[in-house]
């Protein structure tokens, strides 16, 4: 990876956390979720002491936690899809602030809701400790599928590409008296992303045939020596 890819996640910093070894990271978030989801979901005492942990962690790297409050706008669907759990749950009900929701799917809700807060919290720390070179050398070192590895870093490279492209394209549909927001308008906003695939489709078929006539051949250089 080339210098000027990081991604805006990252929260630059000198920290032992920003020190560590990526893939040594990257093993215990791994490690770190697998007990976060095995841990039974009535186990309230285990979550506390999980998000004490991680916290801690935070505190460690430096990176403040409103940096990563408004980044974890990304739990928001599984957090809707948690509060409907209640309503359509099967078994014995109860009445929670004059509504009467399922009591399985009550606990089942505030479980998810906890995991899914730990995990995506635990996932914005790594990505704010560790740049994206990083963590490709850290996939690396783990023995990760190389092509996979390839595909993920032209992902970085070309996030902010696609993301650029697509805010020139809200302008200009706005700028034509098109808000994006309104119903009435969807069916031009589906058309505008589905252009917008096509392009960035098209663009990925021209990268791999100006990268065949450099010599790709299924392996780029070792991110190790980028």
């Amino acid at each position: 990876m080339g210098a000027g890819h990081g991604h805006r996640l990252f929260f630059h910093g000198h920290s032992a956390v920003h020190r560590a070894p990526a893939h040594l990271k990257l093993l215990a978030l791994v490690g770190f979720m697998l007990v976060v989801v095995a841990t039974p979901r009535d186990w309230y005492a285990a979550y506390a002491v999980e998000a004490i942990v991680l916290l801690a962690v935070i505190a460690l790297s430096g990176v403040p936690v409103g940096y990563l409050a408004p980044r974890m706008v990304i739990e928001l669907p599984f957090a809707l899809f948690a509060v409907l759990v209640p309503f359509i749950s099967h078994g014995p009900r109860i009445e929670v602030l004059g509504v009467t929701v399922s009591e399985p799917g009550l606990y089942a809700a505030i479980a998810l809701l906890i995991k899914g807060t730990i995990g995506v919290l635990a996932s914005l720390t790594l990505a704010a400790t560790t740049e994206p070179q990083d963590l490709l050398r850290g996939l690396q070192r783990l023995r990760m599928p190389d092509l996979i590895v390839q595909i993920m870093g032209f992902m970085i490279r070309y996030l902010d590409v696609v993301t650029a492209e697509l805010t020139r394209m809200m302008t200009a549909l706005k700028s034509r008296g098109c808000d994006p927001r309104s119903p009435r308008h969807w069916p031009v906003l589906a058309r505008s992303l589905g252009a917008l695939f096509i392009r960035s489709y098209e663009r990925g078929e021209r990268v791999h045939l100006a990268m065949l006539s450099r010599g790709y051949d299924g392996r780029l250089p070792s991110v190790e020596n980028a």
